[in-house]
């Protein structure tokens, strides 16, 4: 099958032949006619399996005629994620640069002015996250209800975002007779509740069972205690054949240790994450697609949707902590019917995430054994490289190079000139002795104290008249002023 046989226009399938696509992979073969057709679309499909063209191909078939209006978008596409939504946006531009079409990225991290003066020009293909398309749209800056095509992207990963409430708030500000199309590469109940809402008898495509890793992913465990996990790495990088490979962690903070730590070891190494500004995260992805450097350290952010033609390896220095991130982070190697690894470390805490995965996929990782790859120390030293192999290699014989060293340290211990004898220390003088103290002089004895006279008694007290008899103050607390004491006794 090719393009031309799925309806596509002339001019669409001129631009997809120039991008070196002759067949159509299943999911677009099997989404685009229904597309075309008007219907709902639910499809769910690994990634790395041409889920965007699927989707982009036939949007812009269906946008070749009209025209748009001011501030009224006629399609929406939201992504989870700035990257993501970028790579759709370089789609359209690659697929429908024949076609006048316009074309407005709403995103976060850039400036907002340039983003309202696009829409008030009027835009056919709006592309937008949630967050910045809500904000907006709470301004006034758009309107909704010319948009006749929703596509919703990587859903699942919009759940795990928390961006279902967003979603399900713009789906009501959409025109009740819309196409929706809604693609993922699982499907979990959430998702499932929020297409039998918003879509209308949609037809589900499925091309691979949801949750499966690409079959041209070659997998392998590494099994390492954290103290070891960078010269691990280290090692696999310098003895494995990586042209170019994305490293994953958990932790932005890992990221950038990890990033300086390879290019310490002389990698040419660069990193993204979400503490980053959107342009210099775009511009350590062009670096990487143009080959100025051959490694790049990510968050998740850098996991779905970031299609990098010819990554060879992807390492997760972190096993990730929800299952569907490992089949989105391998899947950025493997693509295109190529052939990819992935290497996943392992320590002793993550046996359940590693458990949740296999569970998962249904398939057991193959566990890569400490001797299938050399220490880091030891592919610093040019030396034949050991079997590739499943059991532990053998140590070659030449290592032990402990004796020839022990051997040469007598002969040079023994050529070495014996020390002059240091002369005797001379006798110090006695010292003098030091002359006795004079004895202090007796304390002379103090005189007696005189003896005091005894005191005389004091006289007796007089008595004072009972309570009954004194004068009534009115409850004066103080002592009795003479003015007014002769006044009461009067």
């Amino acid at each position: 099958m090719t393009f031309a046989d799925l309806g596509l226009s002339d001019e669409l399938q001129r631009a997809v032949n120039e991008s070196g696509y002759t067949e159509p992979t299943p999911i677009q073969a099997s989404a685009i006619p229904s597309i075309l057709m008007g219907r709902d679309l639910v499809a769910v499909a690994q990634t790395g399996t041409g889920k965007t063209a699927a989707f982009v191909l036939p949007m812009i078939d269906i946008l070749g005629e009209g025209r748009s209006r001011a501030r009224m978008p006629r399609t929406l596409i939201l992504e989870p994620t700035r990257e993501l939504a970028a790579q759709v946006a370089e789609n359209f531009e690659k697929y429908g640069k024949y076609h006048k079409l316009s074309m407005a990225l709403l995103i976060g991290g850039v400036s907002m002015g340039d983003q309202t003066a696009a829409l008030e020009k009027g835009v056919d293909v709006l592309i937008a996250t949630p967050g910045r398309l809500m904000d907006l749209f709470g301004r006034g800056k758009i309107l909704l209800t010319g948009c006749s095509m929703l596509v919703i992207d990587e859903a699942d990963r919009m759940l795990d975002m928390g961006f279902i409430p967003d979603i399900e708030e713009i789906c009501t500000k959409l025109p009740k007779t819309r196409q929706t199309l809604l693609f993922s590469a699982t499907m979990p109940p959430p998702i499932k509740k929020l297409a039998d809402k918003f879509l209308d008898n949609p037809k589900t495509i499925e091309v691979a069972r949801p949750a499966t890793a690409n079959i041209n992913i070659k997998q392998w465990l590494v099994p390492v205690t954290a103290a070891k996990k960078r010269d691990r790495l280290i090692a696999l990088l310098r003895s494995e054949d990586v042209q170019t490979g994305i490293i994953f962690s958990n932790r932005k903070t890992t990221v950038r240790e990890l990033n300086k730590a390879l290019q310490r070891a002389g990698f040419a190494s660069s990193e993204i994450h979400g503490d980053m500004e959107q342009s210099q995260r775009i511009a350590e992805l062009d670096r990487f697609k143009k080959g100025e450097v051959k490694i790049l350290v990510a968050s998740d952010v850098a996991a779905r949707g970031i299609d990098i033609k010819g990554v060879s390896h992807v390492f997760n220095f972190d096993a990730p902590w929800h299952p569907d991130d490992y089949i989105h982070r391998i899947g950025r190697t493997g693509r295109a019917g190529a052939t990819g690894i992935a290497f996943t470390f392992a320590t002793p805490d993550d046996a359940e995430n590693i458990q949740n995965i296999e569970k998962l996929t249904g398939l057991k990782i193959e566990r890569y054994e400490p001797g299938d790859a050399p220490v880091a120390d030891d592919v610093a030293a040019p030396q034949e490289a050991a079997p590739r192999g499943r059991g532990r290699a053998k140590k070659p014989a030449a290592k032990p190079v402990a004796a020839p060293v022990e051997v040469e340290a007598a002969p040079v211990e023994a050529e070495r000139p014996s020390r002059t004898p240091r002369p005797p220390r001379e006798e110090r003088p006695a010292r003098d002795e030091r002359p006795a103290r004079e004895a202090r002089p007796p304390r002379e004895e103090r005189p007696a104290r005189d003896s005091r006279p005894p005191r005389d008694e004091r006289p007796a007290r007089t008595e004072q008249p009972p309570l009954a008899d004194a004068p009534d103050d009115g409850g004066w607390n103080g002592p009795m002023p003479s003015f007014l004491l002769a006044k009461i006794t009067e």
